[in-house]
């Protein structure tokens, strides 16, 4: 369940040193944003940031960016980054954003991003609701408009029904499967180097396989 109504999230959201305002003005130049320039990675519906947290701490090579749209989750995430400030851990090399994913072309220019993750996305369950799925076609070309040619989605879900969406709708947007799995901690090819978000560890612990996919152009 989402996080809701906390006083003050949206006031703390707009001073916050770790969030990225107007997004936009940065199209184009987001090699200037970080101190160092390096490959993009973003997580698109970020949570409470543990998995970027855990990124950032493992890759300082790579910039990562987190996205979420709830002020009162994205309010939690900025509450963990300053108690790691406050431990004299800074991760200079990420930072969130409050925006909708689907203004993402608005934000970056094509080749700005290296890497997106979608983790346990909302799945959207009602069919009218299919374009708003972070792995429907209608979202996947807007990845398309801010990709590297190179560029890959890693998907992580225990929904079963929005992971076979998803394995649906990438050939037909045109997207190549390039490894994917109905049970991901039992397949050690693909846990290699894997780190786990908070779901992933709730749902693995209650016995639900993880599914995953890796998709590029």
């Amino acid at each position: 369940m989402r996080l809701r109504n906390i006083p003050g999230a949206k006031d703390a959201i707009e001073e916050s040193i770790y969030v990225i305002q107007n997004p936009q003005e940065n199209k184009g130049c987001w090699d200037k944003v970080f101190l160092q320039n390096q490959p993009i990675h973003l997580e698109v519906g970020m949570g409470k940031g543990r998995f970027l947290m855990d990124m950032a701490r493992l890759h300082p090579e790579i910039n990562y960016i987190g996205i979420e749209m709830y002020d009162s989750v994205l309010l939690r995430a900025i509450q963990k980054r300053e108690a790691l400030a406050e431990e004299g851990e800074n991760l200079s090399n990420l930072m969130f954003m409050r925006m909708d994913a689907r203004l993402l072309p608005e934000v970056f220019e094509k080749g700005e991003v290296a890497k997106i993750y979608l983790n346990f996305s909302d799945p959207w369950p009602k069919a009218r609701h299919a374009s708003r799925r972070l792995t429907s076609r209608e979202f996947l070309a807007r990845y398309d408009q801010i990709l590297t040619l190179e560029g890959t989605i890693e998907f992580k879900t225990d929904n079963r029904g929005l992971f076979d969406f998803s394995l649906e709708e990438v050939p037909e947007a045109g997207w190549k499967l390039e490894a994917h799995t109905f049970d991901l901690h039992h397949n050690e090819e693909m846990m290699k180097g894997n780190v786990m978000t908070e779901y992933e560890e709730k749902f693995s612990s209650m016995g639900n396989p993880i599914c995953k996919m890796i998709i590029s152009r």
